[in-house]
């Protein structure tokens, strides 16, 4: 599962970092505590007078097709298991693929004395987590809303959680923002398996201050948030 990360960059560094070629998200403020329901950066490859543009755009995080009702369910997550086939997915796993950038996001523990949060991390300048995203529109406006896809834990949140997000390799990033619609399923989910493999092996965790536990009550702009704290003995 991944229901809390972290998005230190700016949009500009957003652009360069993957090689976007316009922001519709230049308001965006680095955030240390992304929250389900939260708009963040996405990126995502579409048709613009019939050449495909890259672009950091604005999304609120809670997957929401056109065709879904009002007050229905808005999935944070979808599983590598079932995207493919699920009701909710298959339509943006076939043509409305998207990366979601993060530095890295958050676990919990269950201890003694409560729940004891984790940051997990890479080693590069970003991870970028597979993502799907859906289009809708609300009082003429057009907004846009996604998902992360997740996977078996094969990183270090495997000691924390059994789930993690599906990250992908650069050397991916095109294949699967490419706003072609897949042809061959199991060979896209057997790439999203492979990729995700190799970022696990980069993942590792260390403890941060349980302020990250209470979302209501954090201030989401402080780099604090991720600092490495001693556990007590």
């Amino acid at each position: 599962m991944c229901g809390r990360y972290v998005v230190p960059n700016t949009s500009d560094e957003l652009l360069s970092l993957f090689d976007a070629s316009n922001s519709n998200a230049a308001d965006w403020e680095p955030s240390y505590s992304v929250a389900p329901t939260d708009s963040a950066p996405i990126v995502r490859e579409w048709i613009h007078e019939e050449t495909v543009q890259r672009d950091v755009d604005f999304a609120s995080w809670g997957l929401k097709p056109g065709w879904a009702k009002p007050g229905g369910p808005a999935p944070i997550n979808a599983r590598l298991e079932s995207v493919a086939s699920n009701g909710m997915f298959r339509s943006s796993f076939a043509s409305q693929r998207c990366l979601v950038p993060m530095a890295g996001y958050y676990e919990w523990q269950q201890m003694e004395d409560g729940k004891q949060p984790y940051f997990l991390h890479g080693d590069g300048d970003v991870l970028a987590a597979a993502g799907l995203y859906a289009a809708r529109q609300e009082d003429d406006v057009w907004k846009i809303s996604f998902t992360i896809i997740t996977r078996a834990a094969r990183d270090a949140s495997g000691e924390i959680h059994d789930r993690m997000p599906v990250f992908l390799t650069p050397d991916v990033w095109g294949r699967w923002l490419s706003p072609e619609k897949i042809s061959d399923k199991e060979e896209a989910l057997s790439m999203l398996d492979r990729s995700s493999v190799a970022v696990a092996k980069t993942v590792t965790a260390y403890p941060v201050s349980r302020v990250v536990n209470n979302v209501r009550t954090i201030y989401s702009e402080d780099p604090r948030l991720i600092e490495p704290i001693p556990l007590a003995s």
